[in-house]
């Protein structure tokens, strides 16, 4: 399956308006964002778990991300609520579990080999720090190379510069509305842009964002 797999290419998904398919696993159902490849796949995608399923051992041969939205996720190292940052490094393997359900936002297939930092980070009550702009608060995720992966709180009203984007950007929008001079992106919205793009975001009603960049595919000249 090739879904938004071409890296060159803008793209913007309301995942609001997915609907949610069954995957393999019974209980476990996903909204596809993006992918490339079928069950084993370079991918971003929403995933629901109802109450009480527990999911297969499996190994992350190019990691995972996942953000916890709603709900309890867990596996045999931990208990990640809601606003919980993971990332799995290339060639690990866990069996997660969820008691109650959750929602999580996961990418698969996006880490660097030699990226080996397993991440776990509570985004609800880590310290934040200033951003380069009034108005702008950032919380680092991780960190690799060129690819830089931090949440990003933009208070009502606040503009930030023209930039250009190395090695493109992925933005989430997890709260409120995101702006730039394509568009409005309200919660829920999923935004890739290429490697070497530019634009000018602000946010007139505020808003929380996850934010990747730095990680895409460069162009083969």
């Amino acid at each position: 399956m090739k879904l938004h797999a071409d890296y060159s290419a803008r793209a913007v998904v309301q995942t609001m308006d997915l609907p949610w398919t069954d995957s393999p696993v019974a209980g476990v159902q996903r909204k596809l964002i993006e992918r490339d490849g079928d069950e084993i796949a370079r991918a971003t995608s929403l995933v629901r778990y109802a109450a009480g399923v527990q999911f297969f051992t499996h190994e992350h041969t190019l990691g995972e991300e996942f953000l916890v939205l709603e709900g309890d996720f867990n596996d045999e190292f931990g208990t990640y609520g809601p606003g919980t940052y993971v990332k799995n490094p290339p060639g690990s393997s866990h069996a997660p579990f969820t008691v109650g359900g959750c929602t999580i936002l996961v990418k698969l297939r996006h880490l660097d080999i030699n990226d080996t930092e397993r991440v776990v980070l509570s985004t609800t009550n880590a310290v934040w720090c200033p951003g380069t702009v009034l108005g702008l608060s950032v919380l680092p995720l991780s960190d690799f190379g060129t690819s830089h992966t931090a949440m990003v709180r933009w208070q009502r009203g606040t503009q930030f510069n023209m930039h250009k984007h190395f090695g493109g950007e992925e933005i989430f929008v997890l709260e409120g509305v995101f702006q730039d001079e394509m568009g409005d992106y309200p919660a829920g919205t999923w935004i890739r842009s290429p490697h070497m793009s530019s634009h000018v975001p602000s946010s007139e009603q505020g808003c929380l964002i996850l934010v990747k960049t730095g990680h895409l595919p460069l162009p083969h000249h």
